[in-house]
């Protein structure tokens, strides 16, 4: 059987940060003009607040990244602002998959011609067509295929899944997983349960076969499972048909929208019997996990899934969370907590990388330091 091991990994991320102080702001000026506005049309229906202390006792997130505050942070706008490229110019999307798939690239001493590979996950493709896995490949100078996937925040574990076995199967030898989110985009900025969410960012990983790969460090994966199941708990309406149903493109299930509570009690449950039921098929249970690199869309729901898969409380270190800092960032979550907490791990340690989200969708990859 052909070993498949992750190589290398890279992270862009933005340079503009906004932290909740900043967000809350915007936030309450925007709220205080509405409330005026509805007193002025007799509507008694007042909006409330939001404050950093909410913020961070809901989600355990202090700030994020993104790719513009400005637009962010105008009460008259509560959106980022984003010059439209022309057909000639790089995507952003592709432009932020290359700085990371470049990175990702160098740490593992891998040329990008020599991958015959490109999968780009995400939540929210910026078009439909030309894929922009495609227009990454070109941008790289890679071979082989490409093509896009959306799983929504499990688009990269669904993505490993697949190199690994298009790798296994002889169908590629080296592969690139490049996760391009700019959740700012489709992020109600008006929403007090949900403005705080999310932030911005690209990761990418190479998989090769392990009898190719020169990188000293590397992580073998010793199993991937995946797992849906449908729900409407978490939402996004945004579609090319919205024209032809005359849909308003601007009504707020357009964008992102979630039950909160629902999806904390049915997704970590899901999660942690995932993540259990995937270490049992292998032969491993909790207590063998050094670390578990677990998708950042909630302090709470990772505390809970971690506590459930390992029996106990996780150490310090266990299961690093870096939402604090780059907020929610979708399928990019869980990547970028494994980019950032990896190299500590001794040879033998074992992991596992889970993502999960709306779908219902999660993934699960075991991995062996080497």
């Amino acid at each position: 059987m052909t070993n498949v091991v992750i190589t290398g990994t890279g992270l862009f991320t933005p340079e503009n940060t906004i932290d909740n102080d900043a967000l809350v702001a915007t936030f309450n000026a925007w709220v205080d003009a509405e409330n005026a506005r509805r007193a002025e049309a007799g509507i008694e229906e007042r909006l409330a607040h939001s404050s950093t202390e909410f913020i961070v006792k809901a989600s355990g997130i202090h700030s994020r990244h993104v790719l513009d505050a400005a637009g962010i942070l105008d009460p008259e706008r509560m959106r980022p602002r984003l010059r439209e490229r022309g057909n000639d110019e790089a995507s952003i999307q592709g432009e932020m998959g290359a700085i990371a798939a470049r990175q990702a690239l160098a740490h593992a001493g891998v040329a990008a011609g020599d991958v015959d590979l490109v999968i780009v996950g995400c939540s929210n493709l910026e078009r439909p067509y030309p894929a922009v896995a495609v227009e990454l490949q070109a941008l790289l100078g890679a071979g082989g295929y490409a093509f896009d996937m959306n799983v929504a925040c499990s688009s990269a574990t669904f993505a490993m899944e697949t190199a690994a076995n298009a790798i296994r199967a002889g169908n590629a030898t080296r592969a690139l997983v490049v996760n391009p989110e700019i959740c700012s985009a489709h992020l109600n900025f008006r929403d007090r349960d949900s403005h705080f969410i999310f932030g911005d960012a690209c990761t990418a990983i190479v998989l090769e076969r392990d009898d190719l790969a020169t990188a000293e460090a590397r992580f073998e994966i010793l199993g991937t499972r995946l797992t849906t199941r449908f729900s409407n708990a978490i939402r996004n309406n945004a579609g090319f048909l919205n024209r032809v149903t005359d849909a308003d493109p601007q009504a707020l299930d357009k964008l992102f929208v979630q039950e909160g509570r629902r999806v904390f009690k049915e997704v970590c449950p899901l999660v942690a019997a995932l993540i259990g039921e995937h270490l049992q098929a292998l032969g491993f249970s909790g207590d063998d996990l050094a670390r578990m690199w677990l998708h950042q869309a909630n302090r709470h729901m990772n505390d809970l899934i971690a506590r459930r898969v390992l029996g106990r409380d996780p150490a310090e270190g266990e299961a690093p969370v870096i939402l604090d800092r780059y907020a929610n960032t979708s399928s990019a979550g869980s990547i970028i907590a494994f980019h950032l907490h990896r190299d500590d791990l001794a040879p033998g340690a074992l992991g596992v990388i889970c993502s999960f989200g709306a779908g219902y969708s999660a993934g699960s990859v075991v991995v062996k330091r080497v």
